[in-house]
C-alpha cells in the first residue's frame, strides 16, 4: 500500500489525577474503592472519628481524573482533581465596616 503521506501517531495524552478524602465525613461504605477502575484506593487500617475506616491512595500514580469515586460517595467524602491543579481552601473572615451608619450600628 502507497501512502501519499505519512499518517501522523501523536502520543495519547494521559490525565493524572490527585485523589483529595475528607476522612472525617467518609462512613466507610466502601464504593470508592470497589469502583475505581485503577485500583487506586484502599481501605486504610486506621479508624476516623465515627469509628469507620476511611479509604487512602494505595497507589496514588494510577489515578487518571475519572471522579467515578466522587459520582458513587453517599456523603460526598472524596473527589479528584487534575494532578497539576492545587486543592484551594476558601476562608470566610467576617467583613470590616466601611461606613459611619456600620460603625454606629444602624
Amino acid at each position: 500500500m502507497d501512502l501519499k503521506r505519512k499518517p501522523i501517531v501523536q502520543p495519547a495524552h494521559k490525565v493524572r489525577g490527585k485523589v483529595i478524602i475528607h476522612e472525617e465525613r467518609c462512613k466507610g461504605c466502601g464504593f470508592c474503592i470497589e469502583f475505581c477502575p485503577k485500583g487506586v484506593l484502599a481501605a486504610s487500617p486506621k479508624f476516623n472519628s465515627k469509628g469507620y475506616h476511611p479509604p487512602y491512595a494505595a497507589k496514588p500514580e494510577d489515578c487518571v481524573n475519572c471522579n467515578l469515586c466522587f459520582l458513587v460517595c453517599p456523603e460526598f467524602a472524596i473527589y479528584s482533581i487534575p494532578a497539576d491543579e492545587r486543592e484551594i481552601r476558601v476562608v470566610f473572615a467576617p467583613s470590616v465596616p466601611t461606613t459611619l451608619a456600620e460603625v454606629a450600628g444602624d
